[in-house]
């Protein structure tokens, strides 16, 4: 899907960590936790759903599949994955990678549907009663989708959707490293990330320094082949997003934003974005009132602390924020009043398999990775044992 090598072999990293830490910790997590009452013994337990279905997206078709595989897996499941057609290649070697390394054949199941026939597929899957749960990272209709069937079915789901998350840069921040970050931060995986920083809010002080160094940055970048040793951003993974993007793009300049960098389609074989700045983002314009999945970088001034807060909760989503500063109390008391699954102070939002993800508001709900993670695919059951029957009923239900 166009990925450069080095985002692939880290992605593939990143993979094995989230094995691995589900392998040491997976007993931990679901081990029998004791409760005092007035039985003679009781216990919180936590028990596999049966089987957990998954519809995952092209954009990470590997450490996707592989953080809600790993816990599920794990915790005593099977699973089936309904993968993004773009990436069906990588579905099934992750199939063979795991019975490889042990799993039985069929305790995880890689599903090819033909692209007509996914939604009728999907319902079917979600209303069979051996499937206990249903997992779901991408777009917002499919999730509607999906999440509708599992209400219907009654059926526990996580649900992963887009972001437009801030990126929020105080008066005091080291703009030079801190434009460094944004550059990279923004355009990895040709900006086709979810949690990517797709709205850099800048204090009006410094937003034409800030602005200046992040040009600076993205003229720097290195976009071509995604096999080349050297390349920053690859192709768009497909030709449809790309037009869309440029869409967007192209909406938006009317409507008062400015462009600075990029702004078209690279003139080679391919689907190659040029890497995109946009200032002087207002309400209104289609720059800042959706989110552009693509290598697109929208800048928008704030008149002080209060006014970046307010700009970073003007959006349906909340999936993750950073905030810069070299006063990291102030950064965090900033980042308290914005809304968001995940907020990073002086760091790029990144997924860590030590420390739950998932978003608020459209970005979704439920909670992958860490502790949190894997019990989203188990049932929680109550224990209550007394050695000898009970001489009376409860008063009370």
């Amino acid at each position: 899907m166009g990925k450069p090598l080095a985002e692939a072999r880290a992605e593939v990293e990143k993979c094995a960590t989230a094995c691995d830490y589900y392998a040491e910790h997976a007993g931990d997590f679901l081990a029998d936790e004791p409760v005092a009452t007035s039985a003679d013994r009781s216990w919180v337990g936590y028990e596999p759903v049966g089987v957990v279905l998954a519809v995952m997206p092209w954009n990470f078709p590997l450490w996707q599949v592989l953080r809600f595989a790993a816990p599920a897996l794990m915790a005593g499941n099977a699973a089936l994955l309904k993968h993004s057609p773009n990436t069906t290649g990588c579905a099934l070697a992750v199939e063979r990678v795991l019975v490889a390394a042990g799993a039985s054949e069929g305790l995880f199941t890689a599903l090819v549907v033909a692209e007509p026939d996914v939604p009728a597929v999907t319902r079917r899957l979600i209303d069979d009663l051996r499937v206990g749960a249903v997992t779901i990272t991408g777009s917002e209709r499919a999730e509607r989708a999906v999440g509708s069937a599992s209400g219907d079915a009654i059926k526990k789901s996580v649900l992963e959707l887009g972001g437009s998350d801030p990126f929020v840069v105080l008066a005091d921040a080291d703009l030079p490293r801190v434009a460094h970050l944004a550059a990279r931060g923004r355009f990895l995986n040709a900006g086709q990330s979810c949690i990517s920083p797709k709205r850099f809010v800048v204090d009006a002080s410094v937003v034409e320094e800030f602005t200046r160094l992040l040009v600076a940055e993205v003229e720097s970048l290195t976009v071509g082949d995604p096999e080349a040793e050297g390349t920053h951003v690859g192709p768009m993974a497909r030709e449809d997003l790309l037009e869309g993007v440029n869409r967007q793009v192209e909406a938006s300049v009317p409507g008062g934003a400015t462009l600075l960098a990029g702004g078209e389609r690279l003139d080679r074989p391919g689907t190659f974005y040029a890497p995109t700045v946009l200032t002087d983002v207002a309400p209104g314009q289609v720059a800042y009132d959706e989110e552009i999945f693509g290598p697109v970088a929208t800048v928008i001034a704030a008149d002080g602390d209060d006014e970046a807060v307010r700009i970073a909760n003007d959006t349906r989503f909340g999936l993750g924020a950073g905030v810069w500063t070299t006063d990291p109390e102030r950064g965090v008391a900033v980042a308290r009043r914005i809304r968001s699954g995940a907020v990073f102070i002086n760091a790029v939002v990144a997924s860590d398999v030590r420390m739950p993800f998932g978003g608020t508001r459209a970005s979704g709900y439920g909670r992958e990775l860490a502790a949190a993670g894997i019990r989203e695919f188990v049932d929680v059951r109550t224990w209550w044992v007394l050695d000898e029957p009970a001489v009376t009923a409860p008063a009370s239900e």
